[in-house]
C-alpha cells in the first residue's frame, strides 16, 4: 500500500505541479512552489543518478518519478499526468516537448485549465530562440552584464544569479501564479513563455528610470549604485575582509562620517572631491580589521555593513534569529522565503533520488496502470 504523500503547509497548498526535469532556473522555480506548499512531481529522464541526491537543494520538497519519453506509453502517462495537473513547467528548448508529443497544444487540447510554463534563456520566439545559451551570454545581451563592474575595467558577472535565478526562475514563479490568480476568473490555463532575457530586462526597470531622467549614464562604474561614488562601494579592511557603505541619504552619510572620524571631509556634493574623499575611506578603512568596523557602526544609521561569507552569513544573529538559513545534515540552505502569516510554509523534504516514487507516485496522479509502466520500461523505479 503506498504511503500518503508527507502533509505540506504554505499558501499553495492543494496545486499540483508536474515539472520536467531540467537544471538552473526551471527546478529553481519548482522548488520557490514546493517551498510555499504546492505538490510538485518531478519527471526524470532515465540515466545515472546522482551520488547525493539530498544534497541537490533545488530538488528538494518533491516526489520524483522516471519516465522514458522515448517510450510511446511514457508519452501517454505523461500526457495523463497533465490531465491532472494544474502547472506543468518545463525548462526545454522551444519545439522539443512538441516533438515529444507533450507540447502545450496538446497537453491544453485535454486540459483545458493547465498552466504550461516554459523556462527558455532567449524566449520561444525570436531570432536567437534556437540558439544555446547560458547566464553570462544572457545578461551580457540584455544590457545587464555591462552595468557591471569598476570603470574603466572589464564587466564583472554575478556567478549565475541575476540571469538564471532573478531573471529565469524567479519571473516564472511570478508567471505561474499569475496565470493562477487569471485563471481563478476565467476558467482556463494559458501559456507562460518565461525567458530569461525578458526577466533581466524587467530587473533593469530602474537603471533605465535614472537613465530617462539623466541621472544614470550608460557606462558602467560612474553612476550613484554600481561604485561610481564614495559612499556607495565597499572597502577593504586591515585583515584583507570587507565592508559594504550604502550611506546615500544625507542623514546616513553624517553617521557614516562619524563613525569614520571624518569631521573634516570635503563637501560630496562636488564631485571634484570624490577622489579623495574615496582615497580617504580606503584609507581608514585599512586601519581596522572586518569586525572592529562592524562593531563600530553596529546601531547606527551609518548603512554600513561585514561582508560576511555563504558560512558566516549562515551564523549571523539577524540571520539566525529569523531563520533565514538552516543547516540540515550539516549543509546550509536557504528556508522557505517569503514568510506568510496565516499560511505559513515550511522546509520541505530534502531532494528525491531520480525515480525514487515512480511506482507509488504515479499511482497516486491517477494512473492504475503504474506497475505495468515499470514492467514494460516505459518508466523506472529506483
Amino acid at each position: 500500500m503506498a504511503t500518503p504523500e508527507p502533509t505540506r503547509r504554505g499558501p499553495l497548498a492543494g496545486l499540483r505541479v508536474l515539472e520536467l526535469a531540467g537544471i538552473g532556473p526551471g527546478p529553481f522555480c519548482a522548488m520557490l512552489l514546493a517551498d510555499a506548499g504546492a505538490t510538485v512531481l518531478r519527471i526524470d529522464r532515465p540515466g545515472a543518478a546522482p551520488a547525493r541526491p539530498g544534497r541537490d537543494l533545488l530538488n528538494r520538497g518533491r516526489r520524483s518519478a522516471v519516465l522514458d519519453l522515448k517510450h510511446p506509453r511514457a508519452v501517454d502517462a505523461l500526457l495523463r499526468l497533465a490531465d491532472g495537473a494544474d502547472v506543468l513547467l518545463e525548462g526545454h528548448r522551444p519545439g522539443v516537448t512538441e516533438r515529444l508529443g507533450v507540447g502545450p497544444e496538446a497537453c491544453l487540447a485535454r486540459n483545458p485549465r493547465l498552466v504550461y510554463a516554459r523556462m527558455t534563456g532567449w524566449g520561444q520566439d525570436g531570432p536567437l530562440a534556437a540558439t544555446v545559451g547560458h547566464d553570462i551570454g544572457y545578461i551580457a545581451r540584455a544590457g545587464a552584464l555591462h552595468a557591471l563592474g569598476r570603470a574603466g575595467g572589464p564587466p564583472q558577472f554575478p556567478a549565475n544569479l541575476l540571469g538564471d535565478f532573478g531573471g529565469g526562475g524567479m519571473l516564472m514563479a511570478y508567471g505561474i501564479c499569475a496565470a493562477l490568480v487569471e485563471r481563478a476568473g476565467s476558467g482556463r490555463g494559458q501559456v507562460v513563455d518565461a525567458a530569461i532575457v525578458d526577466g533581466v530586462a524587467s530587473l533593469l526597470a530602474m537603471p533605465l528610470m535614472f537613465m530617462a531622467q539623466g541621472l544614470w549614464r550608460d557606462e558602467r562604474g560612474v553612476n550613484l549604485l554600481d561604485g561610481g561614488v564614495p559612499w556607495y562601494d565597499v572597502y577593504e579592511t586591515a585583515d584583507g575582509k570587507w565592508m559594504a557603505v550604502g550611506a546615500l541619504e544625507p542623514r546616513f552619510y553624517a553617521a557614516l562620517l562619524a563613525g569614520l572620524g571624518l569631521a573634516d571631509a570635503p563637501d560630496r556634493a562636488d564631485p571634484r572631491n570624490w577622489p579623495e574623499l574615496r582615497a580617504r575611506f580606503t584609507a581608514r578603512f585599512a586601519e581596522r580589521t572586518r569586525d572592529e568596523w562592524a562593531a563600530t557602526f553596529a546601531g547606527t544609521e551609518a548603512c554600513t555593513e561585514p561582508v560576511l561569507s555563504l558560512h558566516e552569513a549562515a551564523e549571523d544573529p539577524h540571520l539566525t534569529a529569523r531563520g533565514t538559513y538552516v543547516t540540515r545534515d550539516g549543509f546550509i540552505e536557504p528556508a522557505p522565503a517569503p514568510r506568510f502569516s496565516r499560511t505559513p510554509g515550511q522546509l520541505p523534504d530534502p531532494a528525491p533520488a531520480p525515480g525514487q516514487h515512480t511506482t507509488e507516485a504515479l499511482a497516486e496522479w491517477g494512473l492504475a496502470d503504474a506497475a505495468d509502466l515499470v514492467a514494460c520500461g516505459a518508466a523506472v523505479q529506483a
